[in-house]
């Protein structure tokens, strides 16, 4: 097994990097904001999970230990893939996954390149048990909807799925449920990221 990697990035492309360590370069497979923070030439460091199948063996490599368990949790759905599952993980954001599977959020899920209902309703079921014993989500219970509602204002303004979660995510705990006030602090994430 080997559970992490460290070492210069060589190659990037839409969801594989080439991380060489000691004259060895490894193909590995991410999610694409790993590739996005990724540069060439800069050293790297990945916990991975190696896939072995009867006639390949696919290193996929993640920037945060809880990132590779929530893989590992999609993986382990029949009918989800390791491409499937860095599609989940490229296009939400971990709270975001595990917010839309506590709550049966099959819409959230869809939103996924890739992810009919169906297999999204497949996640949900499977996983609904593991993902509710983990956490508190009374808070994520009572932001949902605005949150729902923001991240649909963001996407229709042009920002794609993925810039949307984080917008929201970048919004304080503590701000109250109002859609003005959550879609203001969202859109001032940007503005930040620009300057």
């Amino acid at each position: 097994m080997i559970a992490s990697i460290s070492g210069i990035v060589r190659e990037i492309e839409t969801d594989t990097l080439v991380v060489e360590n000691q004259g060895i370069g490894y193909l590995v497979y991410v999610p694409r904001t790993v590739c996005e923070h990724a540069r060439i030439g800069e050293q790297i460091f990945l916990f991975t999970q190696l896939l072995v199948r009867e006639d390949s063996l696919t290193l996929v490599g993640f920037e945060t230990i809880e990132a590779r368990k929530l893989f590992n949790l999609l993986i382990s759905v029949n009918g989800v893939g390791y491409k499937l599952a860095l599609s989940v993980l490229s296009t939400l954001s971990g709270d975001a996954l595990r917010g839309a599977i506590a709550q049966n959020q099959v819409e959230v899920l869809a939103r996924v390149p890739g992810l009919g209902r169906k297999t999204a309703q497949k996640i949900i079921l499977t996983l609904q048990d593991k993902i509710q014993t983990e956490g508190d989500w009374g808070q994520f219970v009572a932001f949902r909807d605005t949150d729902e509602e923001v991240l649909a204002a963001l996407t229709s303004l042009g920002y794609s799925v993925v810039e949307a979660q984080a917008a929201i995510q970048s919004i304080p705990r503590d701000t109250p449920p109002e859609l003005e006030t959550r879609l203001r602090l969202a859109l001032s994430y940007f503005s930040k990221t620009i300057s």
